[in-house]
């Protein structure tokens, strides 16, 4: 879904990024340089975003290139889903974020509604892991895999928090303008495929 000329502007930022790290030869390293530079060219061509920008974003990692990891929590109550209002677009997701470093992914779900919702919960179910590419979210420049958990709400009140404004719980026919670079209404379709059906298996992909 994602276009063409951001698959492979990641391309080319991956290749760079790995061959600065492991080449060894000067004349390599000029090579893999020039590389990361199309890379940042393309972006800045087709984005409004400024190239010191995407190198500081896009082209500054080290190492062998892999995706983000970004993970949402389900939480239902009363048949209605729990969201939060994000104060950077002013548009509704599950609560989430980036995978921290040292901790389990259901422990980053639990840590992330906390945060965001003020509810204290307990991960209970795999649900998805996605790669965004495949679905209908704005181009990034990161190549990102989501990952999406159920949760159980076992304690707390809703509380907004640093990056939240609003906590409110919403049925399927009433969903509010979706933060889409977090989250997409074909996922929050699924999340209450879901709640309907408890025995579905692990969506992927």
């Amino acid at each position: 879904m994602e276009p063409k000329w951001l698959d492979w502007a990641k391309q080319l930022q991956s290749i760079a990024q790995a061959g600065l790290a492991y080449s060894k030869d000067v004349y390599d390293l000029e090579r893999f340089e020039e590389i990361r530079k199309l890379s940042v060219d393309i972006l800045a061509q087709y984005t409004d975003l400024e190239k010191t920008i995407i190198k500081d974003l896009f082209a500054s990692e080290t190492g062998y290139a892999t995706p983000k990891v970004d993970i949402r929590a389900v939480v239902f109550k009363d048949n209605k889903l729990l969201m939060v209002r994000e104060t950077t677009d002013g548009k509704w997701s599950l609560p989430g974020g980036w995978a921290d470093i040292g901790l389990t992914p259901s422990e980053v779900a639990v840590k992330e509604v906390k945060e965001e919702s003020g509810f204290v919960v307990k991960a209970v179910k795999l649900l998805a892991v996605l790669d965004n590419k495949c679905h209908p979210h704005p181009p990034s420049a990161f190549h990102i895999y989501k990952v999406i958990i159920q949760c159980e709400i076992i304690g707390g009140q809703p509380t907004i928090g640093i990056e939240t404004s609003e906590v409110k719980f919403f049925a399927e026919n009433e969903l509010p303008p979706l933060s889409t670079g977090r989250i997409t209404k074909t996922q929050i379709e699924l999340a209450f495929k879901y709640l309907k059906n408890p025995q579905e298996p692990v969506y992927f992909d």
